[in-house]
């Protein structure tokens, strides 16, 4: 067990105070391994596990299955119905969250300590043997099918899943995890078994615990849990290049204001520049009414409510994207002042200033994610995803700290492809036409 001692600034009701975090890394006799940090000040315990894979691992012409899958883990398991569940769960005041995204399914717990054992014994319950009865399984397919209509009406939605399906064809990245209503009704009771089989396995599980128990209790503990999974999931997909050519392509909505999704491929997080194209990114678009972007277009131009940019480096592909609304009659002239401050950070990067402003502002907030016992759990089961070491939370400061000007303007010069950028317009944009 490696034990890393934090010390960090934690602002609770606008007072500061230190709390010293201690992750131990624990093996468990089976194999699991997990981060923990125990704190007996509250009984109360945090968990989050993760599967890598996800929706990626959705059978051919069953897209939707683990999503919905994932909706069904807490509407029967064991000899119980849905009803008994949740009734047990409540009894216990525990809480239990189960979702699917593309590269991973996530699972939350958090439960008080005289109740752990009750609480993790129904966890299990629900992990190892659900029973994806059918009028459960009708039940939750007709949310889904639900939301998938509703999305189908989303100018939002409609942007992203036009964009992802152009970017990355074929792969599981270009259709949306709900799947289809075609897809979804035609999904049965052993398609949720298969795809319990294929994405909670524990050759690609992770974990952390934080709270009110110890480090020699979480091994025993995550054997007992999680133990009986398969050995081995699904294989994953493959990694994808980002397909999308520079230009625009429109969508015809009828509605007074158009949305535009826009992007280009981005950058790996294990890049050893990521840090300087973090950094890019958060003065370019980012950075909330400080960005350049949101100067630019909103507060010079007052062409729109909102803009924002995002480094995506997902498993199997990177992109840097942004987001932007404005009306039918200005959304050209948004796009083209985007497209401006694009070249124009590419062409003369930043000043000393704002790499000042910005890394103030990205060591001085980052302690304060740190914020109680389930931010903390969620924060270390995605350090462990990505292959980070625990000294990675007293480092990262250090790491942006130690990127120079001279980084910042040859990344963004790298990274920022203006005439790269895609833009995916939804609406009835006056003096746009799709260009391909």
């Amino acid at each position: 067990m490696l034990r890393i001692l934090i010390a960090l600034c934690l602002t609770i009701v606008a007072t500061t105070a230190r709390a010293e975090i201690d992750i131990i890394e624990v093996t468990s006799e089976g194999g699991i391994n997990a981060w923990v940090v125990e704190e007996p000040s509250i009984p109360f315990v945090a968990m989050e596990i993760r599967f890598r894979g996800g929706a990626n691992l959705d059978l051919l012409g069953k897209r939707g299955a683990t999503n919905l899958m994932m909706g069904l883990l807490e509407e029967g398991s064991g000899e119980m119905s849905a009803q008994d569940f949740q009734t047990a769960r409540e009894a216990l005041a525990a809480s239990y969250s189960f979702r699917a995204s593309d590269d991973l399914v996530s699972i939350s717990a958090q439960f008080l300590t005289e109740n752990k054992p009750e609480a993790l014994a129904l966890l299990r319950q629900a992990l190892v043997d659900p029973t994806f009865d059918q009028d459960a399984l009708d039940r939750v397919r007709a949310q889904v099918l639900s939301a998938i209509a509703s999305d189908a009406k989303d100018p939002n939605t409609i942007a992203g899943a036009t964009f992802d399906a152009a970017a990355f064809g074929d792969h599981p990245y270009g259709t949306a995890i709900d799947g289809t209503i075609e897809s979804v009704n035609a999904l049965t009771r052993e398609d949720m078994f298969d795809a319990h089989r294929n994405a909670l396995a524990r050759d690609r599980l992770y974990v952390s615990v934080v709270g009110d128990v110890t480090a020699a209790q979480v091994g025993p503990m995550l054997d007992e849990l999680l133990g009986a999974l398969p050995a081995e999931g699904a294989p994953l997909p493959e990694d994808v290049p980002f397909g999308l050519e520079g230009g625009i392509t429109v969508v015809d909505y009828d509605t007074p204001q158009s949305v535009a999704l826009f992007g280009h491929g981005g950058m790996k997080r294990d890049d050893e520049d990521f840090f300087a194209a973090f950094i890019v990114n958060h003065v370019l678009g980012a950075g909330g009414f400080e960005s350049r972007l949101m100067t630019e277009v909103r507060e010079k131009r007052g062409l729109t409510y909102g803009i924002g940019t995002a480094l995506v480096p997902k498993f199997h592909a990177e992109m840097m994207i942004g987001r932007v609304a404005s009306s039918n009659e200005t959304i050209a002239e948004a796009i083209e002042v985007t497209r401006n401050e694009w070249r124009r950070m590419a062409e003369e990067g930043m000043t000393a200033e704002e790499l000042e402003f910005a890394k103030t502002y990205l060591t001085g907030e980052y302690p304060l994610r740190f914020d109680g016992n389930s931010e903390i759990a969620k924060i270390m089961v995605g350090m462990q995803m990505i292959d980070l070491p625990p000294s990675y939370v007293t480092d990262r400061n250090d790491f942006i700290d130690a990127v120079t000007l001279e980084d910042i303007n040859r990344v963004a010069a790298e990274l920022l492809r203006p005439e790269d950028l895609h833009f995916v317009v939804v609406g009835k944009p006056e003096g746009l036409t799709s260009t391909n």
